[in-house]
This record gives structure tokens, sequence and C-alpha cells, in this order.
């Protein structure tokens, strides 16, 4: 455990020590902000016509739409750059298991999403103050563990194809397209068959956040599927270090 948080915190280092941690902050916080200030024009404008109160699950919603493209740059150098430039084998020759390596450097990029996550409390903070009696916050945390979860899905798999390539630029594509298919294209054909809709419903990763953790439902199902990705991504990525380290 502690050669994985000792990783951990070197990658969350260093996402600070490039231009690339800022980008992606920038890349998230500012659409956030844009839509919230637009949530609460948009309310304050129903609020004199007797509206409901506003609403912060459909900000959690933008912030793990716009981790499909953005977690891939998050994720795309941790492992395929160390083994282009060679560090990659001389960390395995470091008293450091396979998994700490790759569980490490998951570690490090989910601290840095989990910090700006963090962030965005800021949110449902100012709308609970906005409305009487305040927001449910039953949902809220819902849709915050719902985020957590599909952002550890998604880092998970990004490094286990990191592990795979040793170019950073084919690790990202690759990334991207599988994010792109677990996200929009899976489930397409679901309303077209009578039989086998509902697996390919829930191999959605909309479908588990979008119509149940962010809509304050939390299931089993859910929480298995989003850790089942996170183990996959993590069993790919310690085994292709694991071959790398034999070959």
């Amino acid at each position: 455990m502690r050669n994985i948080w000792t990783i951990a915190k070197r990658e969350y280092d260093n996402y600070f020590n490039s231009p690339l941690a800022y980008v992606i902050a920038l890349a998230i916080l500012l659409p956030l902000g844009i839509y919230f200030s637009l949530i609460m024009w948009v309310s304050a404008q129903q609020a004199f016509a007797g509206g409901g109160a506003p609403e912060s699950t459909p900000i959690n919603w933008l912030f793990v739409f716009l981790m499909i493209f953005l977690s891939p740059a998050l994720t795309m150098r941790l492992l395929s750059d160390e083994a282009r430039m060679g560090t990659l084998e001389l960390m395995l020759t470091a008293p450091v298991r396979d998994f700490e390596l790759v569980a490490g450097k998951w570690l490090g990029a989910m601290l840095f999403v989990l910090s700006l996550a963090m962030l965005t409390l800021i949110y449902p903070i100012i709308m609970n103050n906005f409305v009487t009696p305040g927001i449910d916050w039953k949902v809220i945390l819902s849709s915050y563990i719902g985020l957590i979860l599909v952002c550890s899905a998604l880092l998970a798999l990004g490094v286990g194809i990191s592990a795979v390539f040793t170019n950073q630029f084919a690790a990202f594509f690759s990334t991207l397209g599988l994010f792109f298919f677990l996200w929009f294209m899976v489930s397409l054909p679901a309303s077209y068959l009578q039989a086998g809709g509902d697996v390919l419903n829930y191999l959605s990763l909309s479908t588990h956040f979008s119509q149940s953790m962010n809509m304050g439902t939390i299931n089993l199902g859910d929480i298995a599927y989003y850790l089942s990705l996170t183990a996959l991504g993590l069993f790919v990525g310690t085994t292709a270090i694991e071959i790398r380290r034999w070959r």
C-alpha cells in the first residue's frame, strides 16, 4: 500500500508540473461554471413565476460527459510514455509489484479528478441557500457517488490501455474510441432488438449513471458494473506490465 501511495503522490504532483492539469481543469470547470450560471438564471426567472427549485445533478452529468473526452488525455501517458522513454524498465527493477505500479498510476489520476469534483461542491451549497427548505442532499450524494464510480472506471480503463501501447497518441485514441462506444454506441441497438436489449443497456456507461445514480437511486447492479470496469482496467494494465517484464 505504501508503494501505491508513493506512486500516486508522484503522479498527482506531476500533473501540476505540466500544463495538462490546468488545461483539463479549465476544460471542465469553465463549462460547469457557465452551465451553473444558466441554471441559476433560469431558476431565478421561474421563481418569480412560482417554479421549482434548481437542481445540481445536471452539472454532475456534464462533468461525467466531459470526462468521456478528457480522461483519455489524463491517462494516455501514464504507462505508455514510461515505456517509450525506457523508464518503465527501470521501474520494473525496483521492489514494486506490477499491480502496485498500475494501481498507483490510477490512484494519482483519480486524486486529480477528485480534486476537481470537490471544487464543484460549491454549486449544490449555493443552490441549497437559494431555496427553502433546501435541496435534496440524498440525491446529491447519490449523484456524486455515481460520478466518482464513473470516473474510477474511466481512469482504470485508460490506465489499462496505456499499459498496452508505447505510443501515447495510440493510447489516447484507443481509449477515446472505447469510451465513445461504451457511452454512445453499445445501447443504440437495444431499442431495435426484441431480445438482448437489457444486456446492451446494462453494458452502457451512461445508463447506470444518467438513469439511476444521477436520479438519486443507488442499485447494487450499478455499483457492481462500475467496480467491475475498474477491476478490468487494472487487471489489463497489470497483465500488460507482466508481459513486458518477461519479454
